[in-house]
């Protein structure tokens, strides 16, 4: 028998262990023992699996029979043969490591008695926004308490930079302890929706600038605009999830919002209005039809390779081997630029359909 990695890691999770199950006779059930980790995580829901291999005999009569032609056995041997070990229809099991339900019931406890305030991820005012606005986070992030924070790499340092406008633009929201979290909401919600309208029409004004057409305009810097808060929200879940659930899933959430909710609040406002002033409201489709194809296509490729990930190599959709998981970068990042150059194309009337 041998241990074999899933979710859960040799090392980190579990003791790799491989050995033989020894039988004696008249003996029916055996034990595999596996070392588990321990590690106090509040949600820890991994997976391995044990395989077993081809039974062996350890006994010569047994191995002396085998030597024999079948015309040479005698019915006691034939016997012999059709008893031998072999293995069943299931030789290979998951397992599955779960926290223990103490630990989780004591963290609950403890929750409930040092009541809400005493976990809160929120600032209760805005001076402590303003000053977390303006100082730049150290290396190892928020939250440490595991001995004295790192200082500031210079990575850190041009992000801070590059982000303290948005910072502090933000620091205005009202904090989260003020009305329930329902001021924080909806200022929230307004400075985004200041922020789309105000990158739509630079991207606009850029596209009219340059001489690109809004089409090209719209699945390039409108796109990016959208999609790169979408992309540290997923980096993010990834790191602090067990599972790639909340990941994968906000990438389709997240293009669902925008699409659905960006575009068909502002086309229903827009038809609304031209109804009541007895007008009609029309959209010229454009490319629209060719890029739904493309990306719909495409869209096949990245599920199936994702259905890929999956096999115990790879362990899921995210991570895994560092060759397997920048090949799989490499390949996503691809298909954008396939989709990104065939809608260009026939935008401009290179390639028709």
């Amino acid at each position: 028998y041998r241990t074999e990695d899933g979710t859960a890691k040799a090392g980190k999770d579990y003791v790799e262990t491989h050995g033989y199950i020894v039988f004696e006779n008249n003996e029916a059930r055996k034990t595999i023992p596996i070392g588990i980790v321990p590690e106090h995580c509040y949600e820890r829901n991994v997976s391995l699996f044990v395989e077993l291999g081809e039974p062996e005999e350890d006994n010569l009569v047994s191995n002396n029979i085998h030597h024999k032609r079948e015309d040479e056995l005698t019915v006691e041997e034939k016997v012999a043969l059709e008893g031998r070990p072999r293995l069943g229809l299931v030789p290979r099991v998951q397992i599955n490591i779960r926290e223990s339900d103490e630990f989780k019931n004591t963290v609950d406890k403890l929750v409930q008695k040092r009541g809400a305030s005493a976990v809160s991820v929120s600032t209760s005012s805005w001076g402590e926004q303003f000053a977390e606005a303006i100082r730049v986070n150290s290396e190892g992030g928020e939250g440490e308490e595991d001995g004295p924070a790192e200082a500031p790499s210079c990575g850190g340092y041009v992000l801070h930079i590059l982000t303290i406008f948005w910072k502090i633009l933000f620091a205005f929201v009202p904090p989260a302890d003020m009305c329930s979290g329902y001021l924080c909401f909806v200022f929230s919600i307004f400075w985004i929706g200041v922020l789309t309208a105000v990158i739509g029409d630079l991207a606009s004004h850029f596209g009219c600038t340059v001489g690109l057409q809004d089409a090209v305009t719209a699945i390039t810097f409108v796109a990016l605009g959208t999609s790169v808060p979408d992309t540290f929200a997923s980096k993010v879940a990834a790191i602090q999830d067990a599972t790639a659930d909340n990941s994968v899933g906000n990438v389709t959430g997240s293009n669902a919002v925008n699409v659905f909710l960006g575009i068909g609040v502002a086309w229903s406002i827009a038809a609304i209005y031209h109804s009541w002033h007895g007008n009609q409201f029309i959209v010229p489709p454009g490319n629209l039809g060719f890029s739904v194809m493309v990306f719909c296509t495409e869209a096949l490729f990245a599920i199936a390779v994702l259905l890929l990930r999956r096999s115990n190599y790879v362990g899921g959709e995210l991570g895994g081997p560092v060759g397997i998981k920048y090949l799989t970068s490499a390949f996503m990042f691809g298909l954008w630029l396939i989709y990104l150059t065939l809608s260009t194309l026939e935008a401009y009337g290179v390639i028709g359909v």
